[in-house]
């Protein structure tokens, strides 16, 4: 099945059903009094987060959702039906933004986590509303609003905890494909990743984190070279970042530094907060080395480089050092979580903690 994750869909609420005017009309009963029904609220335009989900392909072809009208009041006391809700299914991690404004209305981040992007208008009123000891017989009812409606854009952001970087074939399929169950494309040309791609890695019992590997990077992504920056959303909810590096690639004119410095470059014209987020240089295919001339590659990279966070040496076809840096990512992971959730709780006020003392 296709990838796809942006969609631009437009949706339209149900109207309100009219409020009816009416009298009873029976025999032996010359004055009845009203018994217009109010009308019926129009549907509401849902939308739900589906775990069984992984894109937004439905939206592709399909971008117009209306949902039912409510019904017209009738006479006899008779109310109109409220109008069916319309629900539209995405996957977790879908973000739904009003195209015209740019406002973010939902983020999906949960499973079955629900939002209503566009109410349904609300009945209106009957003249059996109207009735009173001062106007027996009101003429008057009054007609159904109108259901909201939006132009809507929906991106879909991919839920991991660890991000894969790096430039093309420098062995991030390889990677998540070792050390998970995922079986991404895996060619010796660029840019077999044409799409993002979900492992579970498990460290132990009860222990695991996702991993996700995204198509690769070159110098001038931000200008739309190779696939461009489309796919770095997709690193934006994670909370450690991977930056795989070749360290014998087959160009002879490559230069592992200057391939991982203009990594770095894109990241920061993408996005500097993401950017900033802690990033693991893992130096990749050890095994295209000789043993001896490993730890000396190693260390130039390292000093050439300068980074500041941990650096890793491994060969992910050989699965070599795998152990100790899935160790590591593990263990980094559970000391951030109590940090990352008073982050979100800092960010959103709807994640807020209640305080019992607030309440009034």
């Amino acid at each position: 099945m296709k990838f796809v994750d942006e969609a631009h869909i437009e949706v339209f609420a149900g109207n309100g059903g009219n409020g009816c005017m009416s009298f009873r009309r029976e025999k032996f009963i010359p004055f009845g009094g009203p018994d217009g029904g109010d009308g019926g609220r129009g549907g509401h335009v849902c939308v739900e987060a589906d775990p069984n989900l992984n894109t937004l392909i439905d939206f592709r072809y399909q971008r117009l959702f209306r949902a039912r009208n409510g019904e017209h009041g009738r006479g006899s006391d008779q109310f109109g039906a409220a109008g069916d809700d319309l629900l539209l299914r995405v996957p977790v991690g879908t973000l739904v933004h009003d195209a015209d404004s740019g406002e973010l209305l939902a983020d999906l981040a949960t499973p079955g986590q629900r939002a209503v992007l566009a109410r349904g208008g609300q009945g209106g009123l009957g003249n059996l509303r109207f009735k009173s000891s001062t106007n027996r017989a009101p003429r008057q009812s009054t007609p159904g609003q109108p259901g909201e409606q939006h132009r809507l854009r929906l991106e879909l952001k991919v839920l991991a905890d660890v991000g894969l970087l790096g430039l093309p074939n420098a062995g991030k399929s390889t990677f998540i494909a070792a050390v998970s169950n995922a079986r991404p494309k895996i060619a010796d040309y660029p840019f077999t990743t044409l799409h993002p791609h979900l492992g579970v890695v498990r460290v132990a019992e009860g222990r695991s984190f996702v991993v996700a590997d995204i198509p690769g990077l070159i110098a001038g992504a931000a200008e739309g070279a190779g696939l461009g920056h489309q796919f770095l959303r997709h690193l934006q909810r994670t909370r450690l970042l991977l930056h795989l590096v070749d360290v014998a690639p087959f160009d002879p004119d490559a230069d592992p530094v200057r391939d991982a410095r203009s990594v770095v470059a894109e990241l920061k014209k993408y996005d500097p907060e993401l950017a900033a987020r802690p990033r693991w240089l893992v130096l990749n295919k050890l095994d295209m080395l000789e043993p001896g001339e490993r730890a000396g590659r190693v260390a130039d990279i390292r000093r050439r480089l300068r980074h500041k966070g941990p650096v890793y040496a491994i060969s992910a076809l050989a699965r070599e050092g795998l152990e100790p840096l899935l160790r590591d990512i593990d263990q980094a992971l559970r000391e951030r979580a109590p940090a990352d959730a008073a982050a979100v709780d800092a960010r959103d006020p709807r994640f807020a903690a209640h305080d019992p003392s607030d309440a009034s």
